[in-house]
């Protein structure tokens, strides 16, 4: 055993008793980057090969209309009522792709207002400015004046926008009477889509069936719940959507979902236990209600501030318990 310390006594000015210079006394070369100095720009796009596929897609368009209009006036010659028949046809062609284009183009305009809504309101939420809250107020009016279910959050809004002094209480007020409806109907969207997949992933025998049909009912239901908060999702539409939902899974880390979380979501069915594929099916309608659940978060024209998030475990477990598969 060691011999125990016996006490000493110290002065005061004792350079051992000297406390050591702080952190910021150390000096630092200069030469040294700051952390600013490595975040990278994002790389430019190259004039040129925007010039290239440009140039590619006008050629490959030119080439198409030429041989159309040889075509058309080829049959003209030969066969009149064939070849006028032929240009009725594209005439109508034509005009379908130029609504179509019309559609997704204006599709696309109203995700970009819902993502700028999104922006200026959390600005306003974090600089706390009552002009910019009152300017989110007169968008998200016009957002969803076409939509009479909402007559009557319009109406409370409009009566208590007054006695909301400050940016935080209008944009509670705004949250709760406009969005609490509009989440209720996104989450039923979600629920329902999970039910589906996690029925189709059972009952489908083939994977390649299985693997089409899990896709196509995750694009319905990202298109369903951008329709719930008033966006307009084509097929551009719904890619950008996806591309939103991805990204946003993989910076959340929310990409894989545990055997922990099933269980407790699902409580575990007896169904599940014995069957390969309705095991399957709950995975991937858990699954389907994480990308719903992240599809909300990137739908929605205002940040969750006032209204709780909702927990992809309670989605998952609502959607799922009412599934036979978990029963």
């Amino acid at each position: 055993m060691s011999e125990r310390l016996k006490p000493r006594v110290f002065r005061a000015d004792d350079p051992l008793l000297m406390a050591a210079p702080p952190p910021s006394s150390i000096e630092v070369d200069p030469l040294l980057p700051e952390a600013e100095v490595l975040r990278r720009p994002a790389p430019k796009r190259s004039g040129f090969w925007t010039l290239f596929w440009g140039a590619l897609f006008s050629l490959i368009g030119l080439a198409v209309g030429v041989a159309f209009y040889d075509f058309v006036a080829g049959l003209i010659a030969s066969y009149a009522w064939l070849g006028w028949t032929a240009a009725i046809l594209m005439g109508i062609v034509v005009a379908g792709l130029l609504i179509f284009a019309l559609r997704e183009v204006a599709g696309l305009s109203r995700l970009q207002q819902i993502d700028g809504l999104r922006s200026e309101a959390e600005a306003a939420w974090e600089a706390g400015d009552r002009k910019k809250a009152a300017a989110v107020r007169t968008q998200l009016t016009a957002l969803y004046r076409d939509r009479p279910e909402l007559d009557r959050a319009r109406a409370l809004i409009e009566e208590r926008a007054g006695d909301s002094p400050d940016a935080d209480a209008l944009l509670i007020l705004l949250e709760r009477e406009t969005l609490r409806g509009l989440d209720a109907e996104a989450q039923d969207a979600v629920k329902r889509a999970a039910r589906n997949v996690a029925a189709a992933t059972a009952l489908l025998p083939v994977g390649l069936l299985d693997a089409a049909a899990v896709l196509y009912l995750n694009v319905k239901m990202v298109r369903q719940v951008a329709a719930a908060y008033g966006g307009r999702a084509g097929w551009l539409g719904s890619w950008r959507l996806l591309k939103q939902v991805a990204f946003h899974l993989a910076a959340t880390g929310a990409i894989a979902l545990g055997d922990d979380l099933l269980g407790a979501a699902l409580g575990g069915g007896a169904l599940a236990k014995i069957s390969r594929r309705a095991g399957e099916g709950l995975v991937n309608g858990a699954l389907t209600a994480r990308i719903g659940v992240a599809a909300m978060e990137v739908s929605r024209p205002l940040p969750y501030r006032a209204l709780p998030k909702p927990s992809v475990k309670s989605v998952a477990a609502a959607a799922l318990k009412r599934s036979p598969l978990a029963e």
